[in-house]
């Protein structure tokens, strides 16, 4: 029984990891859940999964009646009752283990979740830069680390992997790590890096010329500058293939979503910027894919569901029965592949930019992005003002100096003057 602490569970990753969850209640339970402002729904997950350490990302809830709500459902739990995914004898051992439940708000109690002693892996699907203070938490106390939030190695990916690196070895010393392939401290989530994780199983690293990061190419694909003068959000969400959140959804569309991928894959896989190129895939069939020095290329394909990642991210080394209907290929039809367009589509070049420079020019890129991006949807800033804004901001950063990344602390202080920074453009608009 593997047992996960999932960060971000109201969101979509974090109901499709409690999907799967469902699905295998006899490998995984779930011991503590966290969201930033969806309490209600927390209240209703950690009702179905007899959680009893939950945390709420905003702090304003702690006066809302649902904080009583939840404060008293943290005292039921101390009491071994069965789950709806668990057995007596499992509630009693989960009891014993953990002592008694907790409630906590604010980031920080978000972040503690990532440490609890009984867990045994973290799912990360917090949204932003918030995230990377769990994912550092998560890795500092030996766990798992099943990552789909891209902030935490795009921000801050100097400081994740080499604690990554550590837990691996810990877990290879203690047994815990598979016999053959990666010891799996840090598993992807992100179907386009769980799919080059995949093609890389068993392949020696420095074979490698190159890695194909597919992308869909979002609901504008084809569009001109011109055509996206007067976007709307609604417009802007409406992806064609893959069902996401909103921030996610936008930053499809602007194709920074898969610059931040790219600089991910670049972490992950130790991979320098000349080897990873995007290739738009308008089908999302072809999850991404890895070029080897003697011609070959592994693909790796599948329904577009994010469940699958997700799962194999849980179940590593072991794969566990598909969790949706398989492909297939006898009706897939066509399949069709594109450079992606940068020059309508800048966000792409600034990310690979952000990302050759490194230091702390990605964590200002990502934290202007942020900016940007909640502008739009509010409608306070434009679709086009999203990548002029984090133009201006990197231009600032870049003018008075890229630092060199040193600690979770530094990145904090940057993410805030590039916040600040964002919202002044934004504001003189």
């Amino acid at each position: 029984m593997k047992r996960i602490v999932v960060l971000g569970s109201t969101g979509s990753i974090g109901t499709q990891t409690l999907d799967v969850v469902r699905r295998h209640a006899d490998q995984l339970e779930v011991i503590a859940l966290a969201v930033h402002s969806r309490a209600d729904e927390l209240l209703a997950q950690a009702r179905e999964f007899g959680v009893r350490h939950v945390a709420v990302g905003d702090e304003r809830l702690k006066g809302e009646a649902v904080a009583d709500d939840l404060a008293a459902l943290v005292r039921e739990s101390a009491q071994p009752a069965p789950s709806a995914s668990s057995t007596l004898a499992q509630a009693v051992a989960r009891r014993e283990a953990g002592g008694e439940g907790a409630l906590g708000f604010g980031a920080q109690a978000v972040a503690r979740l990532a440490s609890l002693p009984e867990a045994d892996i973290v799912v990360n699907a917090l949204v932003g830069a918030a995230g990377l203070r769990a994912s550092h938490e998560a890795l500092a106390a030996g766990k798992v680390l099943a990552l789909a939030n891209k902030e935490s190695l795009v921000v801050g990916g100097d400081l994740i992997m080499p604690l990554a690196a550590q837990v691996d070895a810990q877990r290879r010393a203690a047994g815990t790590a598979p016999a053959q392939g990666p010891a799996g401290a840090l598993m992807p989530i992100d179907s386009e890096h769980g799919a080059i994780y995949q093609c890389l199983l068993g392949e020696d690293a420095r074979e490698v010329s190159k890695l194909w990061v597919t992308a869909s190419g979002g609901p504008f694909r084809g569009r001109t500058r011109a055509d996206l003068a007067c976007i709307t959000p609604a417009q802007a969400l409406a992806h064609p293939t893959w069902n996401m959140g909103a921030k996610i959804s936008i930053d499809s569309s602007t194709l920074m979503n898969k610059g931040l991928e790219v600089i991910e894959a670049h972490h992950l896989f130790a991979m320098p910027y000349d080897k990873i190129e995007v290739v738009v895939q308008p089908q999302s069939a072809i999850h991404s894919m890895v070029e080897f020095s003697d011609g070959s290329v592994k693909a790796h394909l599948g329904t577009t569901d994010m469940r699958i990642p997700i799962q194999f991210a849980l179940s590593y080394p072991e794969r566990w029965d598909a969790p949706v209907a398989p492909l297939d290929f006898r009706t897939l039809g066509t399949l069709e592949f594109a450079a992606p367009d940068t020059d309508t589509f800048r966000c792409l070049d600034l990310a690979y930019h952000a990302g050759r420079t490194g230091g702390t020019l990605p964590c200002v890129m990502n934290a202007a992005n942020e900016v940007a991006v909640a502008a739009f949807l509010a409608e306070e800033g434009t679709y086009l003002g999203i990548v002029e804004c984090v133009e201006a901001v990197m231009d600032v950063h870049e003018r008075n100096g890229v630092q060199r990344v040193e600690s979770l602390d530094q990145l904090e202080a940057v993410d805030a003057w590039a916040r600040q920074e964002a919202r002044r453009w934004i504001e003189a608009r």
